[in-house]
């Protein structure tokens, strides 16, 4: 039995991915739950949160996001039998890959897939869908009547239009024509937006940024001027530097920063059960249709290797999915 692994380069830079055989899994521990992988999503690795958490391995399991069926069940599993079908995320610290036929995982990161929901898409939406849950409910506390920016918004894995339930207003500004900050208080009426969620950000001005896909990325100033008073921001820039003038422009409007990191319920184990009701919640969305996720087709196992590549040097925009 073959699953894929990375092996980091010397200088932590670069990352080689590898298929390996595994030994079969025999026993099921105690709260693990044996499953067969029917789909894994492809998703970017953070080397520099692994580096951070001081997790070195010769080689790192590939693949986190799986959807499948139960085999067997440890002693003191309580949520699931056999043949059940489930979906969940893989912890970071997890020894088996998700791109293998077979894997174990603790019944505490799974959820029971819904039954209209098929294998690819419980796999494909899991993680953005938690990543939307935690930003627009957890972090900026959505409630009816607000206005919303969602930046890259149409290239989104789930499609946050449906999920909130409004009219989209799409602004293009990709030709570098349109001001997103005009663009924002000319909808508002000069007011501002209550909650911006970015995908990404410019620290500094278009001459000075180097990358050209950064100089496409609003800057943190049109940002603190689209915020309305009491406006939430919720960034996905972890190094974001906001200067003296930049914090007292925020104090002024009341308005809030906090940060989306993909990985929050991962490294906080007192919220487990917040977790799970997430995870639940998600799949209910995607079997109601209030999810529509943006899948490419999927792919089989043998092509996991390439395509990942290809992921983690950030190509290629809808999301893939291994089917096995």
């Amino acid at each position: 039995m073959k699953g894929l692994y990375f092996q980091q380069s010397s200088t932590d830079e670069e990352i080689t991915f590898v298929f390996q055989e595994r030994e079969n899994l025999l026993v099921t521990e105690d709260n693990f739950v044996k499953l067969q992988v029917k789909a894994c999503a492809l998703s970017q690795i953070n080397t520099k949160l692994l580096a951070e958490m001081k997790m070195k391995k010769d080689f790192f399991p590939v693949g986190r996001e799986i959807a499948g069926i139960v085999l067997d069940v440890g002693s003191k599993v309580s949520f699931f039998q056999p043949d059940d079908e489930v979906v969940g995320i893989l912890p970071l610290d997890s020894e088996d890959p998700g791109f293998c036929e077979v894997v174990r995982v603790h019944e505490h990161y799974l959820v029971h897939k819904p039954e209209k929901v098929t294998w690819t898409e419980a796999a494909g939406t899991i993680r953005d869908g938690v990543r939307a849950y935690t930003a627009l409910h957890y972090l900026s506390h959505l409630s009816a009547g607000k206005s919303v920016l969602i930046m890259d918004g149409a290239s989104r894995t789930v499609q946050l239009p449906d999920f909130l339930s409004f009219t989209a207003r799409v602004i293009d500004v990709s030709n570098g024509k349109v001001h997103v900050a005009e663009s924002c208080l000319e909808e508002t009426g000069g007011l501002g937006v209550d909650i911006v969620l970015d995908a990404g950000v410019r620290l500094y001005s278009k001459d000075d940024e180097p990358d050209v896909k950064l100089q496409l990325l609003p800057h943190k100033h049109d940002i603190i001027t689209i915020l309305g008073v009491g406006g939430h921001w919720i960034t996905t820039e972890e190094n974001l530097q906001l200067d003296p003038p930049d914090s007292h422009c925020l104090f002024l409007k009341g308005a809030t920063v906090a940060f989306l990191n993909d990985e929050v319920w991962n490294l906080s184990n007192v919220q487990q059960g917040k977790y799970l009701c997430i995870l639940k919640d998600v799949m209910e969305k995607l079997s109601t249709g209030v999810f529509r996720p943006q899948l490419d087709e999927p792919i089989p196992l043998y092509e996991a290797k390439v395509s990942m590549e290809a992921v983690q040097k950030n190509q290629g925009r809808k999301k893939q999915v291994v089917q096995f």
